[in-house]
């Protein structure tokens, strides 16, 4: 059964190129939006919490701040109204999933730059 899975999400689901980002990464993921027959573009900055997940069904969790309060958002890799995903600063950090962001705020927060 697994097997018939696989070869379905092979053969029909399209992969999108998009770069290699992990938790800690600060990436902008533009996507549309529809309101009745308008479509326009949207960007959504943060960091990068945690990727889940494998193949079809992988997702990814960015967080950022907006006014003062904390905003998360989850969206499929595979999602077809995302445009294109750019990174912005890889992070040095020591965990897949950094939900202890969550809790700090200020320069506490902050995200080491990884040297390349």
């Amino acid at each position: 059964m697994d097997e018939l899975i696989k070869y379905v999400e092979d053969q029909y689901v399209e992969r999108k190129d998009m770069p290699d980002f992990s938790a800690g990464d600060t990436v902008t993921v533009y996507y549309q939006i529809r309101e009745g027959a308008k479509v326009r573009t949207q960007f959504f900055k943060g960091v990068v919490l945690q990727r889940r997940g494998s193949a079809a069904t992988e997702t990814f969790t960015i967080r950022k701040m907006s006014g003062g309060v904390g905003v998360e958002r989850i969206f499929p890799v595979n999602n077809p109204s995302i445009e294109k995903i750019e990174l912005n600063r890889k992070g040095s950090v020591r965990r897949a999933r950094i939900f202890y962001q969550r809790g700090l705020t200020g320069k506490a927060a902050r995200i080491k730059e990884k040297r390349m």
